[in-house]
């Protein structure tokens, strides 16, 4: 009879653990690529999804960069002792915090979760000095900046897009925009699959190389071809179920929104996801959406946004980090006592 050591059982756990999380991640964010075009009308949810879930696995098999950082830059994976607990416990705070935060319909980052129960759980293991703060300071001042520039450029975008349509017919330009928002749409949710799914891959990596079953002569983080394609098609399938309790926020809670600025939107938020992540920096596609769709709505009417859901949604922005790295911390202390 086949007899596992005990690390490889728990490696094995962590892999189940980081695609399970990956799946939530796509079922909980399908609302950041699609709940302006489903609002819109110019995609029913089905083909919404359908777009979503196929380019988000193309734009998680295209890039490594984020990845890299993930599994490098919070702490060295070739350093840390019971480096698969550590691993253990952050996603376990993660998952938890994603399915706290999509029962209740706010749109909260899976990313935040995923990076404050590295953190927290590394912290909770070794201390603070096994913190490459240098990295991690990086990191969480992308995931600062990036939803204040998205609000910044979705404001800017829908300005000049407007002047360039003032003159038009308004059903031209509502029909004209509903087949754009098709392409931003798309670009958004491989944007999405691009930057989000190498979280998960930079995750497993760092299980490997901490647990002791990945070695580097040089130091340099190398991500496995079965790891990139096991969370691609995690992510995807995520995706194809859908979050539609986040959808409706998103969609419209935030702000009534029209084809015009439905594409000004997600034009702003793929363009930022896309040039953080070319940066080899993690960032919220939940936060920069939202963050879009408050600059366009901000640009047109202040009144137009319910700034009381969005202050709601910023609250838990602030609180994601240090709730789930007490989580991860709490939980890396019971499974070192158990595993």
């Amino acid at each position: 009879m086949l007899s596992l050591s005990p690390d490889i059982i728990i490696l094995i756990l962590v892999v189940i653990m980081a695609l399970s999380f990956d799946f939530i991640n796509g079922f909980h964010d399908t609302a950041n690529a699609i709940a302006t075009s489903v609002s819109t009308r110019a995609l029913s949810p089905r083909t919404a999804i359908l777009i979503a879930s196929v380019l988000n696995l193309i734009g998680a098999l295209t890039y490594t960069g984020v990845a890299k950082t993930i599994g490098g830059s919070i702490a060295d994976p070739f350093k840390l002792e019971n480096g698969l607990v550590i691993v253990l416990a952050a996603l376990t705070s993660a998952i938890l915090w994603n399915l706290i935060t999509w029962w209740f319909g706010i749109p909260s980052s899976s990313s935040h979760a995923l990076i404050g129960g590295v953190a927290g759980a590394v912290v909770g293991a070794a201390g603070f000095d096994s913190i490459n703060m240098a990295g991690f300071i990086s990191i969480v001042q992308a995931l600062i900046f990036s939803p204040i520039v998205a609000f910044v450029v979705g404001f800017v975008i829908i300005k000049l897009v407007s002047a360039l349509v003032a003159n038009m017919p308004y059903h031209r330009t509502n029909r004209g925009f509903r087949l754009l928002q098709v392409l931003s749409a798309s670009w958004q949710s491989f944007s999405h699959g691009a930057n989000d799914a190498q979280k998960t891959m930079g995750i497993i990596t760092f299980a490997l190389i901490s647990g002791g079953f990945m070695t580097s002569e040089t130091g340099e983080i190398t991500i496995p071809i079965w790891v990139k394609i096991s969370a691609a098609i995690a992510m995807a399938l995520g995706t194809s179920f859908g979050g539609w309790r986040i959808i409706k926020t998103m969609g419209g809670k935030i702000m009534k929104i029209k084809p015009i600025s439905g594409f000004s939107a997600d034009l702003s938020s793929a363009l930022i996801i896309t040039i953080f992540t070319m940066l080899k920096l993690p960032v919220s596609t939940t936060h920069v959406i939202t963050s879009s769709i408050l600059g366009v709505g901000a640009s047109q009417k202040f009144s137009a946004v319910k700034w009381g859901l969005a202050g709601r949604i910023l609250v838990t922005w602030v609180i994601t980090l240090p709730a789930t790295g007490l989580l991860a911390a709490a939980c890396y202390v019971v499974f070192d006592v158990f595993l």
